[in-house]
């Protein structure tokens, strides 16, 4: 064969050599596609079961979604017709035990909260883990108040104090000091004016709270609007005595507390499960800046997430920090 001849046949091959490689990408990627549908199918499923067994622990997210705004302190919008509220992991916001004023008609006008005797400069504490949503004044109203969204679904309102400790967006853990009492605002005496709000509609504090025996109702209170006014009745009888008093706890819990036993099995596996607080990432913090804001240490975060302390985080991962 001349050179001619072998450059020829070189050229030949080289060329069908060029033709079959997309075919054998082809073959690749029609190969690979079904993989790739299987394991996008499988991630979202475990995605969405992920998201299902957490909205037990964080209801606030399937209540409120991205909506976030810091200006007002409530804006009703529609109650679920039954809902969940895990009370367990709570502090009293006050070790006071006296109850001035309870929730429903005072004046001729709806009173939203209790107002439990306080002294200006007693601590104030968050009833439960969370983050503030608002800080503000009202001078013809609550005076110097804080909001806190709960991962349980509630928000809680602490009214009329003298100096506010937290800022706007800051995370809280349950039973840290966020405010002193106070006689600030729409007031004729010092007091902690305190509400529990779901979808921004009132409900009585006295239903989750027993303020008398420092304590809360049971593990969880089941919401239904059907039987709400019922139980907010019972609550204010029970547990609303003004001034001085007392009651059995055989009392609280015979009409309003809610057993173990009557919960759904999803319910009862979340009131026996730890709590889960997460916190989403924002851009450009890292392991170290989110441990420092939320209060605990890299090492716990790193164990909750399975992270090493080098794992790098990206803006909106979802990460467990409680």
């Amino acid at each position: 064969m001349t050179i001619k001849s072998k450059i020829k046949a070189l050229g030949i091959t080289f060329l069908l050599t060029l033709a079959t490689v997309p075919v054998l990408g082809q073959d690749l990627l029609a190969r690979q596609a079904p993989v790739d549908r299987r394991a996008k199918k499988l991630d979202s499923m475990e995605v969405k079961s992920f998201m299902e067994r957490e909205n037990i622990q964080t209801p606030a997210a399937q209540l409120y979604g991205d909506e976030w705004d810091n200006r007002y302190a409530h804006r009703q919008t529609e109650l679920p017709d039954s809902f969940v509220i895990n009370l367990r992991h709570f502090c009293m916001p006050t070790p006071s035990r006296v109850v001035t004023s309870n929730f429903g008609s005072r004046w001729g006008r709806q009173h939203k909260g209790l107002d439990i005797k306080v002294y200006i400069g007693d601590t104030i504490r968050a009833a439960f883990s969370g983050k503030v949503r608002v800080v503000r004044y009202e001078g013809g109203g609550y005076g110097n108040y804080i909001v806190i969204r709960h991962p349980n679904g509630l928000e809680t309102i602490y009214g009329h104090l003298s100096k506010q400790l937290v800022s706007v967006n800051q995370v809280v853990r349950a039973g840290e000091p966020i405010g002193l009492g106070g006689n600030t605002g729409r007031s004729t005496g010092s007091h902690l004016h305190f509400e529990t709000r779901l979808c921004g509609v009132a409900l009585n504090p006295a239903i989750f709270f027993d303020f008398r025996n420092q304590d809360v109702t049971g593990d969880y209170y089941v919401f239904t609007r059907d039987r709400y006014e019922r139980d907010s009745e019972v609550a204010t009888r029970e547990r609303g005595k003004v001034g001085s008093g007392g009651y059995t706890r055989d009392m609280i819990y015979g009409e309003v507390g809610h057993s173990d036993e009557s919960a759904p099995a999803d319910v009862r596996e979340a009131m026996n499960a730890p709590e889960r607080v997460y916190y989403k990432v924002q851009s450009g913090e890292t392991l170290a800046s989110i441990a420092k804001k939320v209060g605990v240490s890299v090492d716990t975060i790193c164990r909750l997430n399975g992270f090493r302390k080098s794992q790098k985080v990206r803006a909106g991962m979802i990460i467990r920090y409680v």
